[in-house]
């Protein structure tokens, strides 16, 4: 079986996802071609194992002070060039088109006949048992049109539904021996000001803040820490942090959880995904919130501690033989394999 793989760019967690299973796809010497869309070229890292990966510019959105500004959004789209890049991508001698949120590649095989498989955090929104913000049917049909497939399966915290599946997350070799240093938190804010997330940590002198941003070079001043993007820097901060001050991203909020890292999460305006997730995290107690860069928030929220930790499947080939055995529509056993693997371990008070 050949398949393209088409990958949502827009933010990290699509692409944490991809190359979890992209090592799956090669441990079973699956032949993947991989696409990307939403994000300038020269703005991926860590890139290499996708091989000779494919890029358009597809849909994005553009974000100012925390929030989605949706006149420059929509200014920035180039819809002719998007249905020119779907009516342009020959998908010829592909079998299955695995999508995680792309909408190039989705459109592509729907003109063009090859069965979509789509995975992805946002198809769990298509179930009434997730809890989401706003209208839902709006945001159903935003998902479905957006990247149309034959089968959704999301991935989400919980088995809201059986064609839920839980998610993917590589195991930190870092996380097993190192234990987290009290004062020590990561900061990923990518949607914020670099200035006022500086502003926003400089009242706390006694902790010490490693903080990944796009606009930031490596540089340390007092006890901020700046560090430009790097996913191995990035993971070996967040193995030995006690804490992680981030927007509301899935991937992110996974691997904090699976690590026993306590949250605390400012949500990007006007990002659906993002509003939703914090509904679910703080229904389930999972994290704080705050609706801003709030310094009281921060000084409440350092004073909590981890409730525990998850433990999510970190193995993906159940799910490629799945994937190779084209019983597509039998979800009920990949859904039952990989949530009997998932273990919730709550922390003893000391």
């Amino acid at each position: 079986m050949k398949i393209l793989y088409g990958i949502q760019g827009t933010g990290n967690g699509h692409i944490t996802r991809a190359r979890l299973m992209a090592s799956a796809f090669a441990k079973m010497g699956v032949e993947v071609d991989y696409l990307f869309s939403g994000r300038e070229t020269s703005r991926y890292f860590d890139m290499e194992k996708f091989g000779n990966f494919r890029t358009f510019n597809g849909f994005t959105f553009v974000t100012e002070q925390g929030r989605v500004n949706t006149w420059k959004t929509a200014k920035q789209l180039n819809v002719r060039q998007f249905y020119n890049d779907i009516k342009t991508l020959d998908l010829s001698g592909y079998d299955l088109v695995f999508n995680d949120f792309e909408p190039i590649s989705a459109w592509a095989a729907k003109r063009q006949g090859i069965p979509v498989i789509g995975m992805s955090h946002q198809a769990s929104f298509l179930h009434e048992s997730v809890p989401v913000p706003g209208n839902r049917f709006q945001h159903k049909t935003f998902i479905k049109y957006f990247a149309p497939a034959n089968v959704y399966l999301g991935v989400h915290w919980q088995p809201f539904h059986r064609h839920i599946l839980p998610p993917f997350v590589g195991q930190t070799p870092l996380a097993s021996h190192c234990p987290s240093i009290a004062n020590k938190v990561l900061v990923y804010l990518p949607f914020e000001q670099l200035t006022s997330v500086i502003d926003f940590l400089n009242d706390f002198p006694e902790k010490e803040f490693y903080c990944y941003h796009p606009e930031a070079i490596d540089q340390s001043c007092r006890h901020i820490h700046l560090r430009r993007p790097s996913r191995e820097g990035f993971l070996c901060d967040l193995a030995n942090s006690s804490g992680v001050v981030a927007n509301a991203g899935f991937e992110l909020s996974t691997e904090a959880l699976q690590l026993g890292k306590k949250l605390l999460l400012k949500p990007l305006h006007g990002q659906f995904e993002q509003q939703a997730n914090i509904m679910a995290l703080t229904t389930l107690g999972l994290a704080t919130a705050m609706n801003y860069l709030n310094p009281n928030a921060l000084d409440d929220w350092m004073n909590e501690v981890s409730k525990g930790n998850f433990r999510f499947p970190s193995n993906a080939t159940p799910f490629v033989e799945w994937l190779l055995n084209k019983q597509w529509n039998d979800v009920d056993s990949i859904h039952q394999k990989l949530w009997g693997n998932v273990i919730y371990e709550t922390r003893r008070a000391s």
